[in-house]
């Protein structure tokens, strides 16, 4: 038990290969009503870091969320699909149990950095897609989510390779198990802009015009996607944002100034926490 809020640790929603997949779930104190949940997805390139990383959402306890962090199968030990079917199996798992802590079921907004926004990109775009669900977790269940937040993740993994396609070391021949020239088919499939239809998640795309790792047209491509199919996606570009660093605390400017916190406080408050219009 922590100030000003309640947590369950290493909660275990699924099992790859014999091993647990476990998150932690964070609860505001005495809340009047059952809670929306913010789920929130670790980045490090796929291959690093895990759901001990979640620096950002805490402060949306004090506004009567829940927060969610998980852990995914990293690279090398597993390749694409399966960080996405560990993160829909996390879906699934919060939805089903919704009740026992008191959670919506059906207001689950997902927020993720770098390849964590990718990975919530990906959710919004594929939700309930039977080939993309895996079989972990809770069956049965919706892995749709209700709002994304993505914070400079990859969305054409075709592109963003680039130079390096040829690379079996590159950050995305990890991911998808081979050199992208040779396995393009792959990492199209990987990547949110494929998937992407009027019936994705609402998306709130947050992006530094300084970032030297992805670049800014990564997420320009995914929202010019999604307006074209008539999606609800906003691009907001932080000027004089980087890539944030895992190396130490979040405390780069351009990220801490209070647009960038109020858009995203609005944008959850919008699809989680009001009442849809009749």
């Amino acid at each position: 038990m922590h100030s000003g809020y309640a947590s369950h640790t290493d909660l275990v929603f699924g099992e790859a290969k014999g091993k647990p997949l476990t998150l932690d779930l964070f609860l505001p104190k005495n809340p009047i009503r059952s809670v929306p949940l913010i789920m929130y997805i670790h980045g490090g390139g796929w291959r690093g870091l895990s759901k001990s990383w979640c620096p950002y959402p805490m402060r949306f306890l004090a506004l009567e969320y829940a927060v969610a962090s998980i852990n995914y199968r990293l690279v090398p030990e597993a390749t694409f699909p399966a960080q996405l079917h560990d993160c829909k199996a996390a879906v699934r798992w919060l939805r089903a149990h919704a009740q026992e802590y008191g959670l919506l079921g059906d207001r689950i907004g997902v927020w993720g950095d770098s390849a964590g926004g990718h990975l919530a990109a990906m959710l919004g775009v594929t939700g309930d897609r039977p080939e993309l669900e895996g079989d972990g977790g809770t069956p049965g269940v919706s892995s749709k989510v209700q709002a994304v937040c993505d914070w400079f993740g990859p969305t054409d993994l075709v592109s963003i390779a680039g130079a390096t396609a040829d690379d079996p070391e590159s950050f995305v021949a990890q991911f998808i198990g081979g050199a992208v020239t040779e396995n393009m088919e792959l990492a199209r499939a990987a990547s949110p802009v494929t998937y992407v239809s009027g019936d994705a998640a609402p998306m709130l795309i947050m992006h530094g015009d300084v970032d030297r790792q992805v670049p800014l047209s990564q997420s320009v491509a995914l929202y010019e996607a999604l307006w074209r199919a008539g999606a609800e996606v906003r691009l907001h570009i932080v000027h004089g944002g980087a890539h944030l660093s895992y190396t130490r605390r979040p405390t780069d400017i351009p990220w801490h100034a209070p647009e960038v916190q109020q858009l995203v406080d609005a944008f959850f408050w919008r699809h989680l926490m009001c009442d849809p219009t009749p």
